[in-house]
């Protein structure tokens, strides 16, 4: 069960930067090298692998649905410490990698009995390997995208006068659901008017009047994997400066995208759109980094931001999102996700990114 590629390709990863063992206890992580879901809430869960690629389940009794064999795993129940049972099973005279994502009681235990001689982050091999997707990734990818198309031409169709921010994003469950998608990959941001200049707004019983932007963040996961788009609408008439400001964040995400391909810095990503932002007035109010990477998880590890100075990979999906936010006015933001190709870049979403009132 656990002789799989991605392990092995991790055992590598492990003994080239001299790291013999290393714990992960992400659920998502965990499903990427085994195959294995397990949601185990509060309770611990952790796989130990080694840089011979060996590895080892710790698993409560009570999430007994796995086809990993016994022999590959370490059973215990809620009256004993699971993440103290890591320390039977690793050298304690060599560092010990954890997991970036492990709760603090955890590692505190771990720590506790001195399972290792030292603790390093040992996420960031596996985060580096999810970082690039396969084929079959890459396809599952495009079809989360697909249905996050389909449901932001539908969406719209529900825009109008007096109708609230909840209201719409509860009936978008309704259409993911209806098209086939598994449900959100993350709480949809619906906003209004004033509210689109709070990129992270949620929705509340806000009514939709006319002459105000409607700024849909959303996304649908499906098999696995998550989707994440944002557009801009007006409904009713834009005024001058409107325009203006949703021109802007059109070009900046245009230009961003447009030097995309494998060798290209994150940071110089970034660059090529916050420069427009920048030269024309608008820098501070351009609040967040240009993107985030995706896959299983909506935001996973890497970003396209100023201080991300690694370089493109084929295989890597993230997002292009930059956006100009007036306080107390409105906001704009334009996101598709990037998926970099062997020599430039797939644009996954084909919703129109021309103005456009509802």
């Amino acid at each position: 069960m656990f002789s799989t590629e991605r392990l092995m390709t991790l055992a590598e990863k492990m003994r080239e930067s001299g790291l013999t063992q290393t714990v992960i206890t992400d659920s998502d992580a965990i499903y990427y090298l085994t195959g294995e879901m397990q949601h185990c809430g509060e309770r611990f869960l952790a796989l130990l692998v080694k840089d011979n690629g060996g590895a080892t389940l710790f698993l409560n009794k009570l999430f007994i649905n796995t086809l990993i064999p016994n022999e590959e795993i370490v059973w215990f129940t809620d009256n004993v410490r699971g993440a103290q049972l890591v320390a039977n099973y690793t050298d304690h005279s060599k560092p010990l990698g954890l997991d970036k994502n492990m709760r603090a009681e955890f590692v505190l235990q771990i720590m506790g009995v001195n399972a290792g001689s030292e603790y390093v982050n040992g996420s960031l091999l596996v985060d580096s390997m999810r970082a690039v997707k396969d084929e079959h990734e890459r396809q599952l990818m495009i079809n989360a995208s697909i249905l996050n198309d389909k449901g932001m031409t539908e969406i719209k169709k529900y825009v109008k006068e007096g109708v609230t921010e909840k209201e719409l994003a509860d009936k978008l469950l309704e259409v993911y659901l209806s098209l086939g998608a598994d449900g959100f990959s993350f709480p949809p941001i619906v906003s209004f008017g004033a509210h689109a200049a709070d990129p992270h707004h949620e929705p509340d019983d806000t009514k939709l009047e006319k002459n105000q932007c409607v700024l849909f963040d959303i996304g649908c996961a499906k098999d696995g994997y998550c989707a994440d788009m944002t557009r801009t609408y007006y409904f009713g008439e834009p005024t001058e400066e409107e325009k203006k400001i949703y021109a802007l964040v059109k070009k900046a995400n245009e230009s961003a995208e447009a030097m995309i391909k494998p060798g290209v810095r994150f940071c110089d990503i970034d660059a090529a759109a916050r420069s427009v932002i920048e030269e024309a007035g608008y820098g501070e109010y351009f609040t967040h980094r240009l993107g985030h990477s995706i896959g299983r998880e909506v935001h996973e590890y890497g970003d396209v931001s100023g201080v991300n100075e690694n370089c493109v990979v084929e295989g890597m999906t993230f997002s292009c999102e930059p956006g100009i936010y007036l306080p107390g006015k409105y906001g704009v933001r334009i996101e598709d996700l990037c998926m970099v190709t062997a020599d430039g870049v797939k644009i996954l979403n084909s919703v129109s990114k021309e103005m456009e009132s509802l």
